[in-house]
């Protein structure tokens, strides 16, 4: 029985496009859920919940799980169907990103464990408006960039990179402010470095973000902008 070679070949087609479509949303059913670990470590520790933080701690297994999963779904395309242009773009891109949202989830689960330790120990006597705040710019960062690349959006996706900046700034402040409120009160010193390692997480998860908006530049333009600076990426992005 012969094969009809354009009917064999839409299949192929249709099938590699199905494979190509489960990694994207894996990868965004990940970030979904990394993005509610950053915001469910905050809560924990600014609420002095140690049964979220806990919860927050438990369900890194699972972004751990998912990473390896996509990873191998990625593996098993580059494998099979040798993808070139953007469809080799994505998996690429997809793979990268799997390894920042793995990171951020680690980062979440490090402030759950310090909102742990602060639930035991006492309150810090500051931090907390600091650790709300650059918490919640963190979170939306990871929304914003799982949104860009989830509608190929580069313009979105250099917002976040501009917006890495700004929270880098945020963050050496509130570092500052600490490290002069400890020098004063050498007492609340093992509390405030709680809140200290917490903020150092945040501004990761931040990088993290930045990290993911890259790759989808990357994706979507083919230019590596990783180390080339906000101005020249913002050039990339807007260059029709």
């Amino acid at each position: 029985m012969d094969i009809n070679t354009d009917t064999h070949t839409q299949h192929i087609s249709q099938q590699f496009n199905a494979e190509l479509e489960e990694v994207r949303n894996s990868l965004l059913a990940m970030g979904g859920l990394v993005e509610k670990q950053v915001s469910d470590a905050v809560r924990a520790l600014i609420d002095a919940d140690s049964e979220l933080a806990k919860q927050v701690r438990k369900n890194d297994d699972q972004i751990n799980s998912m990473e390896l999963t996509i990873d191998e779904e990625c593996a098993r395309i580059l494998a099979r169907r040798q993808p070139a242009a953007s469809d080799l773009r994505l998996v690429i891109a997809c793979s990268k990103m799997s390894t920042d949202l793995e990171r951020v989830g680690d980062e979440a689960a490090k402030i759950a464990g310090h909102a742990i330790e602060l639930t035991e120990e006492g309150e810090a006597p500051k931090g907390y408006i600091e650790t709300r705040h650059i918490g919640a710019r963190v979170r939306r960062m990871v929304q914003e960039s799982l949104t860009a690349f989830a509608r190929f959006d580069t313009e979105m996706a250099l917002r976040v990179a501009q917006e890495d900046k700004s929270v880098d700034l945020e963050y050496k402040s509130a570092m500052r402010e600490l490290v002069t409120f400890m020098m004063e009160d050498p007492r609340s010193i093992t509390r405030v470095l709680n809140i200290m390692w917490v903020l150092r997480s945040l501004e990761r998860i931040g990088d993290h973000a930045r990290n993911i908006a890259e790759h989808v530049i990357y994706l979507v333009k083919g230019t590596d902008v990783r180390h080339i600076g906000l101005k020249r990426m913002k050039e990339e992005v807007l260059e029709k």
